[in-house]
């Protein structure tokens, strides 16, 4: 007979919960945000493809690069997570507020840009 103690369970039931969050809050994101960039280069635009599901998951369209979302995170509003594209790696971090994401973009070479996605209906 196995006996399981009442720490186990609440363990247990702790990730339990934090990953039915996790999935709720990923499936509210999901869809395509847009939006438009400006670097050195120019105006670059965003495309955020966010999959539905429970973990953050999905693609970024930059320019002509595409990249798989890794490394994603939502904590409340909050939301993070990189891609890696032929030049290297590019962090997204910010808030989630109903249809609009508004993100700091740090580039491959360390350079920081404002985002301000929005999902498209």
């Amino acid at each position: 007979m196995t006996v399981i103690s009442r720490r186990t369970v609440a363990a247990a039931l702790f990730v339990w919960i934090a990953v039915a969050s996790a999935g709720a809050n990923g499936a509210d994101l999901a869809g395509v945000w847009k939006g438009t960039m400006e670097t050195q280069m120019g105006a670059v635009e965003n495309t955020i493809t966010i999959e539905p599901g429970p973990a953050l998951a999905g693609k970024v369209q930059l320019a002509s690069y595409e990249g798989r979302i890794e490394k994603g995170k939502l904590d409340g509003d909050s939301i993070a997570f990189e891609i890696t594209i032929e030049p290297g790696t590019i962090a997204y971090a910010g808030t989630v507020k109903g249809d609009e994401m508004t993100l700091e973009v740090t580039g491959t070479r360390g350079d920081k840009m404002a985002l301000v996605a929005k999902r498209q209906k």
